[in-house]
């Protein structure tokens, strides 16, 4: 059984930074690619960082690029997110994800759609 588990997350202040870590455990890790999302109250859950199974490939949304960088440590099975100058409009339950297929960049756009296995999520509050 696949589990993903977040942690990292916290109360900040705006222009702090953080890093969230996904842990993951039953499977091969390496074979999927995977993804942060995010999803504030009363909003639609927000695809924010991608990364391919590889690790060669990242994408960022509009959001959070720039000041954002998501990578992978294969050796521990564990993502991260690390988010600098964060802004109140961060504030929200962070999400880490594995996509559907294996070994495929389908899920580079970031559609929810496209991730099969998700996290229990870690709260981020970022206060002015």
């Amino acid at each position: 059984q696949v589990k993903l588990l977040e942690s990292g997350g916290g109360l900040v202040q705006a222009g702090d930074s953080l890093t969230l870590s996904c842990t993951a455990s039953g499977l091969t890790f390496d074979d999927y690619s995977m993804a942060w999302f995010r999803q504030a109250p009363g909003k639609e859950r927000e695809g924010i960082s991608y990364i391919s199974w590889g690790g060669r490939y990242t994408s960022y949304s509009d959001s959070v690029k720039e000041r954002s960088t998501i990578s992978k440590d294969s050796a521990k099975n564990t993502l991260y997110l690390k988010m600098d100058s964060l802004k109140t409009e961060d504030t929200a339950p962070y999400y880490c994800a594995t996509a559907v297929v294996q070994r495929s960049y389908k899920g580079a756009g970031l559609n929810p759609g496209d991730f099969g296995t998700w996290g229990h999520g870690t709260q981020v509050t970022v206060s002015s």
